[in-house]
């Protein structure tokens, strides 16, 4: 059986060592509990903040909070590694695998492209916009506050297109369609493109004007035309073992500090195929 422990540590004394406070309090060793600092799932409160805390040798004082979210299943949990496409030093772009969360959760952020990518460029990381978990493509991480702040600007105005593309099960119609049915009472538009079909799955070609949350499966299903392997919006269920057929292929804006054109364009041998 996994071990979960889910607890609050209240330290009552000065020049107490996070290590020790764990090891006190949990029936963990202190190797696991520095991988699990290293992961991403342990808290501390002071002054009413709440942060990620990794330092094994961080020193607490009386008062101080400390959170851990211990789950043996999530922490021992793998990713592949995202792929660098293009680094502007303010920022960067990346092929995130499927299988990768855009952020962490209060059980770690080992498995997150945020952190991943913190630890590959030594550098902090902003999320400026979000694939699903399932969703593998092109992702862009901030590096600094400026950055995230213009680069989500952009997001909100519209200003940066994504291209996606999916495999979904029927034939589609061939021509362009548009979908634009609200999505949790909020406008959602899609306009879609058949690229190929074989015998009862269609490549199509998809961007969007807005960005609700699962537009794409949502739509496509809604549509009669579900993306394979969705387990949430299509046919797949969970002992259904292909990944979600969604990808993202292609990100074009104008870069907000150099002012130039910036277009990434996923290789043939990375997009998802017929």
């Amino acid at each position: 059986m996994q071990k979960i422990i889910e607890r609050k540590i209240l330290i009552k004394n000065n020049d107490v060592l996070l290590i020790d406070a764990l090891a006190d309090t949990t029936s963990l060793s202190k190797q696991v509990l520095k991988s699990s600092l290293d992961k991403g799932c342990v808290w501390l409160k002071t002054d009413k903040k709440i942060n990620r805390v990794r330092r094994a040798k961080k020193t607490l004082s009386v008062g101080n909070e400390v959170f851990i979210y211990y789950n043996e299943k999530i922490l021992s949990s793998q990713a592949k590694d995202p792929e660098l496409l293009l680094d502007k030093k303010d920022y960067s772009i990346w092929f995130k695998p499927a299988g990768v969360f855009a952020q962490g959760s209060k059980w770690g952020d080992h498995c997150a492209i945020t952190r991943m990518v913190e630890k590959s460029t030594n550098r902090p990381t902003f999320l400026v916009h979000r694939l699903d978990r399932a969703t593998s493509g092109v992702m862009i991480i901030a590096h600094n506050k400026n950055s995230a702040h213009k680069l989500s600007n952009l997001f909100a105005n519209r200003q940066i297109k994504k291209t996606y593309i999916a495999i979904v099960s029927g034939n589609f119609p061939n021509k362009d369609t548009t979908i634009n049915e609200k999505i949790d009472g909020k406008d959602a538009i899609s306009h879609v493109a058949l690229i190929g079909s074989n015998s009862d799955k269609s490549l199509l070609e998809i961007n969007i004007e807005t960005g609700r949350k699962h537009q794409i499966r949502i739509h496509l299903s809604r549509f009669g035309y579900p993306i394979i392997g969705d387990r949430l919006f299509g046919n797949a269920d969970k002992n259904h073992t292909e990944d979600l057929q969604l990808q993202a292929i292609s990100i074009d804006f104008i870069c907000p500090i150099s002012k130039k054109s910036i277009n990434i364009n996923l290789e043939q041998n990375k997009r998802i195929n017929l």
